[in-house]
């Protein structure tokens, strides 16, 4: 099993504060809870344990946080504002976004906590505008990456379209409107063609996907390589144990034999054919063929990067939280 602490970092030098749940739920304060049960359960993804105890202990304390956050940059932005009035006389006059970004294993609940914290962030204010991007958009279709060889390695990064997806943030944090993003079908695996969504200048952007916080090569011959992460102005890394991940996938994949994989046009379809024995053998090979080599690869080396670490226990609940310090 992998260790959930942050790799080569211990004791006094550690640059997070943790915190134990219980000890978290009190940093909520009197932030108010705006989601119902009923709510709760359709934000939920498919065997995830995530209720209002959690959302009220771990979630609502998040946003909290990411209000200060939000406050504290604008007030930030403000002063730059300021500072360069009389050089950049449009300054003030610009919407820059402040976007969150958030990584994680496949299974291991990212766009469940995506959808919560869209939830809870966009009741702060009814004139906030917060949405929510899952970068899946921007794979490459299948017909490139079958091309190029790469459907088996769908999901790593070499698998997206980067400077895509570096372009559309861009446009975001510039705060130009009516910026479109691709759209991905998880029925027929593969993008949509000639499909958008519109994002049309969010004051809050939430991106979601495994490789969000994965950094690259050195700059070379003195040019700077741009990464997805250099737009975050907030990062969360959710983490488990690898043996835990693993049988929440298996799960699963048993799970949407009956939901997704049914479908008769779903790219997967014959998955759903499968008996018990025969599922459980499939999704132990992709998940230690693919997805495991994945996060082994370029998922995990990423988690020191966040700013919050939310790590999961075997019930799929947060038990433990890593806040960098400031």
């Amino acid at each position: 099993m992998l260790p959930t602490t942050p790799p080569h970092i211990s004791g006094d030098l550690m640059p997070f504060l943790e915190f134990n749940s219980t000890a978290w739920a009190k940093l909520r304060a009197d932030t108010p809870m705006t989601l119902s049960a009923q709510d709760i359960g359709h934000l939920r993804g498919i065997n995830e344990q995530v209720n209002l105890k959690e959302v009220e202990q771990i979630y609502l304390p998040v946003s909290r946080l990411l209000n200060l956050y939000v406050g504290a940059r604008r007030e930030l932005y403000k002063a730059t504002s300021k500072f360069l009035t009389n050089s950049a006389p449009d300054a003030e006059s610009k919407r820059v976004p402040f976007i969150i970004g958030i990584a994680g294993s496949v299974a291991v609940g990212k766009s469940t906590t995506a959808r919560i914290l869209h939830a809870l962030l966009a009741a702060w204010d009814k004139d906030l505008k917060v949405e929510l991007l899952n970068t899946d958009g921007f794979l490459h279709p299948n017909s490139w990456l079958d091309e190029h060889g790469l459907m088996e390695k769908k999901g790593f990064p070499e698998s997206y379209n980067r400077g895509g997806l570096l372009k559309f943030l861009s446009d975001i944090k510039a705060g130009k409107a009516n910026v479109k993003a691709p759209v991905y079908s998880h029925l027929s695996y593969d993008i949509v063609p000639d499909e958008f969504t519109n994002f049309d200048q969010p004051d809050i952007l939430i991106v979601e996907g495994i490789n969000v916080l994965q950094s690259g090569s050195l700059p070379k011959h003195g040019q700077a390589i741009p990464y997805v992460s250099d737009f975050f102005d907030f990062s969360i890394f959710i983490d488990a144990e690898e043996d835990m991940v693993g049988k929440w996938y298996i799960d699963r994949f048993l799970g949407f034999r009956k939901t997704a994989f049914a479908a008769k046009d779903s790219y997967f379809h014959k998955y759903s054919l499968l008996d018990d024995a025969q599922a459980v053998a499939t999704a132990t090979q992709i998940w230690q063929n693919i997805n495991r080599k994945n996060l082994r690869e370029n998922i995990l080396p990423t988690r020191p990067r966040a700013d919050l670490i939310l790590t999961k226990g075997s019930d799929h609940l947060i038990e433990k939280i890593l806040l960098r310090k400031i």
